[in-house]
């Protein structure tokens, strides 16, 4: 029978399926006024079938069709150490949060910290800065791996961000500046996360925002170690609460 994770998030619900262990499907599609609908739609093809979810919707899931529920910090663990087993350290980012969740040798969760509060360098804020300069999010990261310039950033609110983007612009700096500058500033702001918490052992780079390849190869720069990216980064949630059903049967 095939186990299936959901991570319904603020701005999107992610699916993984794994049959014996392994993944055979995954899949995202955008929450909606009526996320549990959403997640329904998504797992019709695959009934009958266990469920377990995990992520700010999950009890809104349990009610409705989930079989059992995780918190989103340890399914990161679990999708995680899925695929780097010796992960100690994880750097999720989200549509609309970012966390950092620290592993112990044997992958059970020591600490995290959730930047839930603010949009600032989550995907949403992303999104808000590309749109700005006229670009949609490849073309907002392809621009800024083209610029070598140096462009001030002062505010990270999403609504004074955008301000400060079109007053830069109409000073005269060039789009590909601003989007380095933005990305510069994005990152860190991420590191500084990563260092309060502590790095240890291997990253892992997740959600959406994992593929941003200039984002991903800034951190990598200022962290001064390689970052691992699962191939679908932004199911890496919903893999762990499939892993921890499976684990479970």
């Amino acid at each position: 029978m095939t186990v299936l994770g959901l991570d319904l998030g603020s701005r999107a619900i992610k699916l993984a399926a794994l049959h014996k262990g392994r993944l055979v499907a995954a899949t995202s599609a955008e929450s909606g006024f009526e996320p549990h609908r959403q997640a329904e739609a998504m797992i019709a093809p695959y009934q009958p079938a266990r469920i377990a979810a995990t992520g700010y919707g999950r009890h809104l899931a349990q009610k409705h069709f989930a079989e059992k529920v995780i918190t989103e910090i340890k399914a990161h663990a679990l999708g995680a150490r899925h695929h780097v087993s010796a992960c100690q350290t994880i750097l999720d980012v989200g549509g609309q949060d970012s966390k950092v969740i620290s592993l112990d040798t044997r992958g059970q969760v020591s600490q995290f910290q959730m930047n839930d509060k603010c949009a600032a360098g989550t995907g949403r804020f992303l999104e808000i800065m590309a749109a700005s300069l006229g670009y949609d999010l490849p073309e907002f990261a392809a621009a800024a791996a083209t610029s070598e310039q140096s462009v001030p950033i002062n505010s990270m609110c999403a609504v004074f961000a955008e301000s400060e983007v079109v007053s830069l612009r109409n000073r005269g700096f060039a789009p590909a500046d601003i989007a380095r500058a933005i990305h510069l500033a994005i990152a860190e702001r991420l590191v500084g996360m990563l260092e309060r918490i502590g790095l240890r052992g291997e990253v892992v780079f997740s959600g959406g925002v994992a593929r941003n390849p200039f984002l991903a190869k800034i951190l990598q720069e200022k962290l001064g170690r390689p970052l691992h990216i699962p191939p679908t980064p932004e199911i890496t949630g919903a893999l762990g609460a499939a892993l921890f059903l499976e684990a479970t049967l």
